[in-house]
């Protein structure tokens, strides 16, 4: 059984097509779309080359390493991936996380350091395989908005810092963005004019072009500028650190030569790259199948985000991700299928081949400047000031996960808002809403009283409505709240009090021993107590433990209008 896209393809709703996604694109591909898959290629190969490169260097690793990320990487997403747009590569991101857990791991050996960082890719690729199997997709949800925000302003911040040392000429060092800033600020007067002067005219010209012709490489015009500036005037006999000699040629595949059971710590270090490249690539990815109409398959995208870091892997390179800049390059360039990235894969592999020659000049600060405008949009300053404005739980939440990320590093910091989260999600469920609530004037409606002083309080009755599911977490919250109005209310002028769970849509034992437990103090009272509003489930679990006959029973057709009456009814 298929369905029609809006261009016009059909997609399959399961079986083989629905594992193997390029048998659902292929099969409606339009000869019309070639021309904008090839041009987007082509296009996304010129902003992943530079970016490639200074990604690679970031992460510690040749800079060829970074190529053969993306090249690999986007041919293994094209056959497993379920976005048409998503663009798979280094990421800033994941390429610190690597620098900042793996030279302990390699204990200050280069050949193990390449080989730890391949290692990472294939436990990426395994844990994968492992989270499509148990459908863990809901990993996309353990980190909020507001916690992603703190998270990419912090991780923004981190990377830039590192990138200063490489701007200003200096050696740099340090183990957190303190550390490092005071440490650089120490070394400042040995800085090399030269170095900075180079810096700061890639930035200048990364930042102009950039706002002036938005969606192009700008990047690799300002590598070439640079390339042909430093061969010139022999900037690198003037202490200007250049890239060296890049090995030419394609990478060899093969199987890591260390197994997960030879390095400590490498699996904590893929589920911290598996959570950032699900997190990022799944948001990049729903957002253009949103914007395109087509589906995205959360669980079909650890397949396509495996098989990228099990070829990058192969290829001796480091975990990749999906990203939303290289998306959006991509994108506007037009492309329509994963063909782009087999294109890019092509292109990429002509410049190992021919061009790495040409890049043995490239100065480390121009790098450095690449990184950091890549990075720039990672710290979204009036977002952070649009969550004070309107939730301070929330700022405080994404506070902590930016100080995090500043202090602790990258993993650390990822784990952190991880466990913000769900920190923040437990504050929130623990402490629901309870609305105690009136009759809306002229109406049989009941409004929250807080809200809305001009509803009338009902004579001898107290109702009260959580907001929220009645969790063991809130539990004793609600029947807090409840007693203590109660409390305030003048002796012996409540018979019943009624609540209202039309907003409760799930109820776990917790909280129905605390029913019970109210139910019998206001017994001892002598005041009555009635459900109204209750869910099936809800209702169903009431049934169950004999909790219904306890209160007179438990209709579907219940509201605090038909409990009052009945109860009238019964006093008459």
């Amino acid at each position: 059984m298929s369905a029609e896209r809006p261009d016009g393809s059909r997609r399959d709703r399961g079986g083989v097509a629905a594992f193997f996604p390029p048998l659902g694109w292929l099969r409606g591909y339009s000869a019309a779309w070639l021309r904008g898959d090839v041009v987007a290629g082509v296009t996304l190969a010129a902003y992943a080359l530079p970016v490639a490169l200074a990604y690679a260097t970031l992460a510690g690793l040749p800079p060829q390493v970074g190529v053969y990320g993306y090249m690999l990487g986007g041919l293994g997403y094209a056959l497993l991936g379920s976005s048409r747009h998503l663009a798979i590569g280094p990421t800033s991101a994941i390429s610190l996380m690597v620098a900042a857990n793996v030279g302990a791991m390699a204990g200050g050996d280069a050949a193990r350091y390449l080989a730890i960082a391949s290692l990472a890719a294939f436990t990426v690729a395994v844990l994968c395989l492992i989270s499509w199997a148990l459908r863990l997709s809901v990993l996309v949800k353990l980190i909020s908005d507001s916690i992603l925000v703190g998270f990419k302003a912090g991780a923004g911040i981190t990377i830039a810092v590192t990138q200063l040392p490489a701007l200003f000429g200096v050696a740099g060092g340090g183990h957190n963005t303190i550390e490092r800033l005071v440490r650089l600020a120490g070394q400042l007067p040995g800085l090399s004019m030269a170095t900075l002067g180079v810096g700061l005219a890639g930035l200048a010209l990364l930042v102009a072009g950039g706002r002036a012709l938005p969606g192009r490489p700008i990047a690799l015009g300002v590598v070439v500028l640079s390339i042909v500036a430093a061969s010139l005037f022999g900037l690198a006999g003037h202490g200007v650190v250049v890239t060296g000699p890049i090995p030419a040629g394609l990478p060899e595949l093969g199987l890591p030569s260390l197994r997960i059971s030879d390095v400590e710590g490498i699996v904590p270090l893929a589920a911290g790259c598996l959570l950032l490249a699900y997190i990022e690539g799944v948001s990049a990815a729903r957002s253009f199948a949103e914007k395109h109409g087509y589906a995205l398959n959360p669980r079909q995208e650890f397949l396509g985000i495996g098989a990228a870091n099990l070829l990058a892997g192969l290829g001796h390179g480091y975990p990749v991700a999906g990203g939303l800049s290289q998306s959006a390059v991509a994108e506007k360039a037009g492309s329509r299928t994963p063909l782009t990235l087999v294109v890019a894969s092509a292109t990429l592999g002509v410049c190992l081949v021919f061009l790495t020659g040409l890049l043995a000049d490239l100065p480390k600060a121009t790098l450095a400047a690449v990184v950091l405008t890549a990075v720039a949009g990672l710290i979204n300053i009036p977002e952070l000031a649009r969550l004070w404005r309107l939730s301070r739980m929330d700022f405080a939440a994404a506070a902590v996960a930016l100080v995090g990320v500043l202090l602790l590093g990258i993993l650390q910091g990822i784990l952190l808002a991880a466990l913000a989260s769900v920190l923040m999600m437990l504050i929130r469920a623990s402490r629901p809403h309870v609305a105690f609530l009136g009759r809306i004037p002229g109406t049989t409606r009941y409004g929250d009283l807080m809200r809305h002083p001009e509803n009338e309080p009902i004579p001898g009755i107290l109702a009260f409505r959580p907001e929220g599911s009645l969790l063991y977490v809130n539990a004793e919250n609600v029947q807090d709240a409840v007693l203590a109005r109660l409390a305030a209310q003048p002796h012996g002028s409540i018979r019943l009090v009624v609540c209202d769970l039309s907003a409760a849509p799930h109820m776990d034992l917790s909280a129905l021993a605390m029913l019970r437990k109210l139910v019998a103090s206001l017994a001892e009272q002598g005041i009555g107590f009635a459900i109204a509003g209750a869910r099936g489930r809800i209702r169903d679990l009431l049934r169950r433990d004999g909790f219904a006959d306890l209160v007179g029973g438990i209709s579907r057709t219940a509201t605090i209008e038909t409990v009052l009456r009945e109860a009238e009814g019964r006093r008459t």
